[in-house]
Formats: structure tokens, sequence, C-alpha cells
């Protein structure tokens, strides 16, 4: 078996760099008194806020126990409410309160700062490059047969 450079491994590369991103981010949100997890609520909130509970749970790819339980510590800190949909009852609705809306801007300043100094010293053009790749990729694995992977589709297009 030949051993790789993980230094230039790319899936050892993108693992460790999104670690290295959630170790300034756990840093940086212990200051405001936010677990990791709350803050990766409240984020995803503020992306697709008023999505039914369920529907946050999908996205967020926790079991829906777990978001319930942090959405209670939220709600009991005051950030966060479940309304009732307006069309169905049995839909509650997760949407930010008035009382985050000072943190969410905190955390959006973090986040920014965090990215601008992990792209640091790469030029517009490079950095532009650097997400188009990475949308790619992303492209790429959403492609995948769950499965069988894309080899098994490229077999399967040729039958």
């Amino acid at each position: 078996m030949e051993r790789t450079d993980l230094h230039r491994n790319f899936g050892f590369l993108v693992h460790d760099v999104a670690r290295l991103m959630r170790v300034a981010f756990d840093r940086r949100g212990k200051e405001l008194g936010l677990t990791r997890s709350q803050w990766w609520v409240l984020t995803a909130l503020y992306a697709k806020e008023g999505m039914a509970q369920s529907e946050l749970a999908a996205f967020m790819e926790l079991e829906k126990a777990t978001l319930g339980r942090l959405l209670d510590r939220l709600e009991d800190k005051g950030w966060v409410e479940r309304r009732p949909d307006p069309v169905d009852r049995r839909i509650k609705r997760v949407v930010l309160t008035e009382k985050v809306q000072g943190l969410m801007r905190e955390l959006r300043g973090i986040a920014a700062d965090i990215r601008s100094d992990a792209m640091k010293g790469l030029t517009r053009e490079e950095h532009e490059a650097f997400i188009d790749t990475l949308l790619k990729i992303k492209t790429n694995l959403y492609a995948f047969d769950e499965l069988a992977g894309p080899a098994a589709q490229a077999e399967a297009a040729d039958d």
C-alpha cells in the first residue's frame, strides 16, 4: 500500500481546514457564551429563517430530538421563537428574535474576520478561483449516486 503525503491529500486538507476554522469559531464564540452547536443553529436560521423545525433538522443534518433540545436552550435565552405555521397548526416555524439581532451582527462580523484571516495572502482572482473550485467539487459530490458513486453512474449511462 502506497503512503500518500497528507499535506497534499485533498480529503485530509479539506477536513483539517474545516477543523481549524471550527476551532477559531469556537474560541471566539466562547467569548460570547455560545457553544458551537448554538452558533450553528443561529447561523442556519440566519440563512433560512422561518423554516419548520423538521426542515431545519434536515438542513442541519441533525436528529429532530437533538435540534429540539438545542432550540429549547436558545428559546430559554430568548434568542429564538417557535411560532405556529399560519396554514398548518401542527408545524412550528423557527425564527430569530429581536433580542438576538445584536449578537447575530457580532457573529457575522467574527465569521467575516475568520474568513478574511483564512484567505489572507490570496489575490482577489485566487480567492474567486478557490471558491469556484469548491463549488464545482460540491456539485460533483451532490451528483454522486449515494450508494454506488460516480463510477457506477458512468457504467449505467453506458448501458
